[in-house]
């Protein structure tokens, strides 16, 4: 993980606000969210690992599956989730008709230095978008 420093920190909006204006530049919710908390995921290259930069977000006012809640965004980081090709043979699962797929080697990958201006480039987009539009 590396920590990408960006004045879109601390800022508040309405999260429908924001997913109107992040999710045609690429952006998705990531799927672990929470009542209080949740990510935006930008995902970057899928190559070799998933390569994401995420943005963090928290609930001020309401919570996440609310009509109106207002979400502070955190700081921005870039994060590799270095998986396995093919099916995993050794599902733990009462259902393991239902997840087939492996398990990530690793969640918090060694981020590839070739990518981190990419990264640096989508924050300042990212700023342009949030904080100057």
């Amino acid at each position: 993980m590396i920590e990408m420093p960006s004045q879109i920190e601390n800022q508040q909006y309405k999260l429908i606000d924001l997913e109107k204006k992040l999710k045609p530049l690429g952006y998705d919710i990531g799927g672990n969210w929470d009542y209080d908390h949740g990510y935006f995921d930008y995902k970057m290259d899928d190559e070799v690992s998933y390569l994401f930069l995420r943005v963090p977000f928290t609930a001020v006012e309401g919570e996440l599956d609310q009509r109106g809640v207002v979400v502070q965004l955190g700081r921005p980081f870039l994060l590799s989730h270095v998986y396995q090709r093919g099916l995993d043979d050794h599902v733990h699962d009462p259902n393991p008709w239902v997840n087939q797929f492996s398990e990530p080697v690793d969640k918090d990958g060694q981020f590839p230095q070739n990518w981190v201006q990419t990264g640096k480039d989508l924050v300042k987009e990212l700023e342009a978008v949030l904080l100057y539009s």
